[in-house]
Order: C-alpha cells, then structure tokens, then sequence
C-alpha cells in the first residue's frame, strides 16, 4: 500500500517509504508484542506495524488523519484512541500489559512526548522513534557532551539508548530545513528503581537550569543538606556527571532528609 504520508513539522510528505520501515524494525522482539504508535498521520509507518502482525494500537488527535486512517486502514478498526497523547493514562493502553511507544514523533512536542513515556516506564520497555536529529541526538547524548542535559540523563537512569541512523532532508516533499534522527530505547535489564524518582527528577532540573555553574552553585535553588555538602560531585557541572552519579547524589539527598 502507497500512503501519502504526513510530517508534523508543518506539511513534509515522506518519499522514501523503506525509512518507515526501518523504523518499524528497529524495535525488538518480544517487546513489541504489544505496540502503540504514536501521531500516526496518514498511516506511513502504521502501514509496516500492520506488516508486522504485532498488537498495534494508534493515538492520534487530528481528527482528518482519523478519519483517513478509518477509511484506509481496516485492521485498526476500534484500535484508534482519539485524543491527546499527553494527556492519556498509559497504564490503560493495553489493560496494564507492556508495550512498546514507536512514532515518527511530532517535534513540536517530542520532549514533552518523552517526559510522559518516562511516568509509565514500568509499561515501557521500549521506544523507537523518528525526532528532529538535535532532539535525538540529545536523548541519546552521554556526560561530557554540550548536548547532554536533562532528558538525557533521566532516560539512561531507566533505558540504554541508542542513536541509529539519521534521516535526511531529501527524502521529504518539500523538504524540512533540518534533519531527524530516529533512536531506540531499551529498558535496563533487571532495573531496580532504589532512589526517590522526584528527588532525581528535582536534581537534575536544577543542575542543568544553570548547566555553566557547578552543583554547589546550581543546587542552592533547591537547598544543599549540610551532610550533602562535602561531597565531590557538588564541584562538577552537571554535564560532567553520568547519570549514576546523579543517582548517587540522589541517595544523598534522600539519606539527609531521613536523618
């Protein structure tokens, strides 16, 4: 099936339909038993998952692409959640079962996208997806890098990432002025969550608000424990710290507050 394929960086039509597919199988087996995909458009990639035979479900809020995928797309049907992604409790998707979130990501939002994926990692253990290429290479930046910051490091704490390929704008009508980039996500084997996800989250926020100054500085919007106060991490910018060290900052800050 030819799909006429929908952007959502203004109005950019995918030629190059194999890219979907690329993406499509990027996503590894048995995490996409169950999948939903996110801004589906006109159907591009939803065409491939459909290939595959997995569990595809759509979110998708633009009413036309609905109707569109409705009158095209007959495997979807009562597979369609109309509404805003963002505003959806994922642990409903597939009645508290895993799944994999794939899309070629609205870049308008694709922070925002990855910030609400992070609430239901425990449903998530995979992402792979389409970003605006200094979004993805963002995602998947390590300490050290000037594009490292904050989702970069939340997202290791939970997932390894990956940078898989980059998207050109020749394979777009018209083309876009910018590249995208398309990512995979993976959730830590054995992941065990022992440090207070709102501290880490508060941490890192502030940290990399004032990315230039060193913790000691950046952290006073958030107070520094006294008994936090000698640690050597404190003397570092954020970028300069992995994200186990924001973790094991993390456990200090924790460990203070119980004292």
């Amino acid at each position: 099936m030819q799909v006429r394929a929908k952007k959502h960086l203004g109005q950019h039509f995918l030629k190059d339909l194999s890219i979907a597919r690329d993406i499509a199988y990027a996503m590894y087996e048995p995490y996409d038993n169950h999948t939903l995909e996110v801004g589906p458009g006109m159907g591009v990639l939803t065409q491939y998952l459909i290939e595959k035979k997995v569990d595809v479900k759509v979110a998708e809020i633009d009413t036309e692409s609905v109707e569109y995928l409705k009158l095209n797309f007959p495997a979807l049907h009562g597979r369609i959640i109309e509404g805003d992604f963002l505003k959806m409790n994922l642990d409903e998707v597939f009645a508290g079962e895993e799944f994999t979130l794939i899309g070629n990501f609205p870049y308008n939002i694709s922070s925002q996208i990855m910030f609400h994926a992070l609430d239901y990692y425990h449903h998530i253990p995979q992402i792979v997806g389409m970003f605006q290429k200094e979004v993805a290479e963002r995602l998947t930046a390590e300490h050290g890098s000037k594009v490292y910051g904050i989702l970069s490091v939340l997202l290791k704490a939970y997932y390894d990432t990956e940078y898989l390929f980059t998207v050109p704008e020749h394979v777009f009508n018209p083309p876009p002025k910018v590249k995208s980039g398309v990512i995979r996500l993976v959730r830590k084997k054995d992941l065990v969550v022992d440090w207070d996800e709102a501290m880490l989250k508060k941490i890192v926020k502030a940290g990399f608000n004032q990315r230039r100054k060193t913790l000691r500085n950046a952290l006073r919007v958030i107070g520094i424990p006294t008994s936090v106060q000698d640690s050597p991490l404190l003397d570092k910018r954020a970028e300069q710290l992995p994200y186990t060290d924001f973790i094991a900052l993390t456990r200090l800050y924790t460990q203070s507050q119980n004292e």
